[in-house]
């Protein structure tokens, strides 16, 4: 590979030996999953090793992926959020066993106790009750929704699970404590970040969200493959109502700088803390456990844990002995992952421009085991193999719904019978409307869902949405009333594949009242 030229800056020397085959295996995952860019920084010893891109921004031009590339990091935005939380504990103003509704007294839950038992803490560790992903239709795609609405629609929201129960991922109580850091400040989460992190760590190029990039700012084009199958790019979202869970854009250039804190316990470039060693403790103490799953593809049973939890922003888990502190992000055309491995003292990130997990966990898991010392695994075939195995189950799924399917049976009723207006409790008003002998779908805050819906059987249908990127077509069952009114209307994704953000599976829609 030789020597990569060191950004402006940057303390990277000669990229060690063992990553020289790193430039083959980028290109092996590039390939294999049809990703167009990728950017990778490692850092060891407080040294940058190794920051740089390769690929395009977009396809079709000519702008090469670099280390000051921005991408969207999306969900590991959650450590800046958790961080954030930490500096106002130092700083007095808050402590993370606070109950929330002291500072924010609107704070609603759906059940009275969980609202008032709810710590600033419990916003960042995944173990509410909420159920995977509830609420995220409120701000996915992006939604009129303003933060202030976001979390007050979250009494609403139901929940699944037991309060601290178990652990089960969401993004809304991220939107509350974005809410919490402004109230509790005095400032947007925005300028906050700005002065409390970015400008300290060195973070020059990082914004707080899509709407805040500058003329200028070399920001890679996220790709999504178009019904599963047709590699485009695609437009950028906005999280402006709930930054806290996923609105950051950086490169790897400015990651390695953030890694280097958090193995650094805290400590900036120049040795002035940024936190505190026992803050560095604090957030990445495990919270509440995860089952570890049965590797999907026996390729992957190497990099199977033997725990798994979740702290404040932070995944844990380990690898080959090794404490891992981790997150990933999922964003519309763009993920990533985040790794640190304390122990050695010893951080990589990858960013990519295309929505496949598995690119960035071959490259992720290749570094690893280079700078561990591990041999034999070739992690590009494993996680291949584990893609397979994902688009063989979503064949599976769709084969039985066709076999399950009535396809000689008609709507009980006319189109114009389930044609209206629909109101979810916490989502809020979708329509279904009659247009040129066809029904039409409408979410009214979102307007990438918008789609025609075509007969199933009986009185499910299928909505195709107009945005092909989404890969998220639902069933939509209208259950009627003894006289054939609609009572209400369910909706669940129809390939398992489809990202769990789109949580239709959550809405409850009832005919509203004229």
């Amino acid at each position: 590979m030789g020597v990569v030229a060191p950004m402006a800056g940057a303390q990277q020397a000669a990229v060690p030996a063992e990553l020289q085959q790193l430039d083959a295996t980028v290109e092996r995952v590039r390939q294999q999953f049809d990703v167009p860019g990728v950017a990778i920084a490692v850092v060891k010893d407080g040294k940058v090793v190794l920051e740089r891109g390769w690929g395009v921004r977009e396809l079709g031009k000519p702008e090469r992926v670099q280390a000051d590339t921005l991408f969207a990091i999306a969900s590991n935005t959650k450590a800046f959020t958790a961080t954030s939380l930490n500096l106002l504990a130092e700083d007095g103003k808050l402590k993370m066993d606070d109950r929330v509704i002291d500072h924010l007294p609107s704070f609603r839950m759906s059940d009275p106790y969980v609202t008032g038992d709810m710590r600033i803490r419990d916003l960042l560790s995944h173990r509410s009750g909420l159920s995977l992903g509830a609420g995220d239709l409120l701000f996915w795609p992006t939604t009129t929704y303003s933060n202030a609405d976001v979390v007050a629609r979250l009494a609403q929201v139901p929940l699944k699970n037991g309060f601290r129960d178990r652990y089960a991922y969401d993004n809304i109580l991220y939107a509350v404590a974005q809410q919490v850091i402004e109230k509790v400040s005095g400032q947007s989460f925005a300028d906050f970040l700005q002065q409390r992190i970015f400008d300290k760590v060195g973070m020059a190029d990082t914004r707080y969200n899509a709407d805040h990039l500058k003329p200028g700012d070399k920001a890679a084009v996220g790709h999504a493959k178009f019904d599963f199958t047709d590699l485009r790019p695609v437009p950028p979202l906005t999280w402006s109502n709930n930054a806290g869970a996923g609105g950051i854009y950086s490169s790897v250039h400015d990651l390695a700088k953030w890694m280097n804190v958090q193995l650094a316990e805290g400590k900036l470039a120049d040795g002035t803390p940024l936190f505190t060693e026992k803050t560095q403790q604090q957030m990445w103490q495990m919270q509440i456990p995860q089952v570890v799953p049965k590797p999907s593809v026996p390729e992957l049973e190497a990099a199977r844990p033997n725990f798994a939890g979740y702290a404040e922003g932070w995944s844990l888990s380990d690898y080959r002995g090794q404490k891992l502190v981790w997150h990933t992000g999922g964003w519309p055309g763009q993920v990533s992952r985040l790794t640190l491995v304390p122990g050695q003292n010893l951080g990589v990130v990858v960013l990519t421009n295309q929505e496949s997990g598995a690119a960035f966990n071959a490259i992720t898991m290749s570094v690893l085991d280079a700078m561990l010392g591990a041999q034999g695994n070739d992690w590009v075939a494993a996680y291949a193999a584990s893609v397979a195995k994902a688009q063989g189950n979503a064949d599976e799924g769709w084969a039985k719904h066709e076999a399950a399917r009535d396809a000689k049976s008609k709507p009980s009723l006319r189109l114009s019978g389930y044609a209206g207006t629909y109101r979810d409790a916490w989502y809020g008003d979708v329509f279904v409307e009659q247009k040129a002998g066809k029904l039409r779908l409408r979410f009214g805050a979102t307007a990438d869902l918008v789609g025609t819906m075509e007969h199933w059987q009986h009185d499910t249908f299928i909505v195709r949405w107009d945005n092909r990127s989404l890969n998220a077509d639902a069933f939509v069952n209208f259950s009627l009333d003894p006289d054939g009114k609609v009572r209400e209307v369910r909706m669940q994704a129809v390939s398992s594949l489809t990202d769990f953000s789109f949580d239709f599976q959550d809405l409850l829609l009832k005919p509203k009242a004229e």
